[in-house]
């Protein structure tokens, strides 16, 4: 049960997209995919179909329900989600007072935590907060999307430096980064791209090209594979997913047979 959360010091790097497509491109591999939304914005669900109008999420009824997978909607083929739904100020509030719990997280997530074989994609709102913060602990990988520009290489310190969530984001696999939105027909995204590279080395896992069929495939509610299976930004997270799996040891196909996820 690989469980990866995605993540950003800083908002409109691309993030909710970029952790959507990595579901669908490791579904497409063959692997079983949870994708949670811990954002507030609750967005996540949009990117696989899901009606804006529909209300349904965890957080709400999370402080009297021990078990968050009923809250799971299922979205067709290998991927699931679990969206962050409608919530008042007071359920959001009391949501985040419940995370400072550190056994609120693993008791609401149990039943998927200990699912063979699922992969678990999490996307969590921009910069430092509580559900982040209290994830570090049970997330085998952290993945932070930033852009290839100089606004978010003057936070790379907050990362280097475990500033974030006032230490290490992850206490098992980590954390690694991907460069979002990189265009060579620009000398700052280039330079910054380069620098990136060289700073960051291996832990750099990947770097998306700009590429407007992205912003298309979400206006369409579909996954870039699904719009334009040939673009420039598929091949690239099609690769991350690639370099997740490996560092993750997601094996597909191990012959076993499990009982269905539960969704509604």
């Amino acid at each position: 049960m690989p469980l990866v959360c995605v993540c950003s010091p800083k908002g409109g790097v691309g993030k909710t997209t970029m952790a959507a497509n990595l579901a669908h491109a490791l579904a497409r591999g063959g692997s079983k995919v949870l994708a949670i939304d811990f954002d507030v914005q609750n967005a996540l669900r949009l990117h696989f179909g899901v009606p804006l109008a529909d209300s349904r999420g965890f957080v709400a009824k999370s402080a009297e329900s021990s078990d968050w997978s009923q809250s799971i909607l299922t979205t067709g083929g290998n991927i699931f989600v679990l969206p962050y739904g409608d919530a008042t100020e007071q359920q959001r509030l009391e949501f985040e007072e419940n995370l400072k719990d550190p056994n609120f997280l693993a008791r609401g997530l149990h039943s998927v935590l200990n699912y063979p074989g699922l992969v678990i994609i999490a996307d969590f709102p921009p910069g430092p907060g509580p559900a982040l913060k209290a994830m570090a602990a049970l997330a085998d990988m952290h993945l932070v999307v930033m852009l290839a520009d100089t606004a978010s290489l003057s936070l790379l310190p907050q990362i280097e430096n475990e500033k974030m969530i006032g230490g290490a984001l992850n206490h098992r696999g980590g954390h690694y980064f991907v460069l979002n939105q990189s265009d060579n027909r620009r000398n700052i995204s280039r330079d910054v791209t380069a620098f990136m590279q060289q700073r960051l080395g291996d832990r750099l896992i990947g770097v998306v090209n700009r590429d407007e069929s992205v912003a298309e495939a979400n206006a369409s509610q579909q996954s870039i594979f699904d719009f334009s299976p040939v673009s420039a930004a598929a091949f690239d997270i099609e690769l991350v997913s690639k370099r997740l799996s490996a560092l993750l040891n997601i094996k597909v196909g191990d012959g076993e047979m499990h009982a269905p996820l539960k969704s509604r």
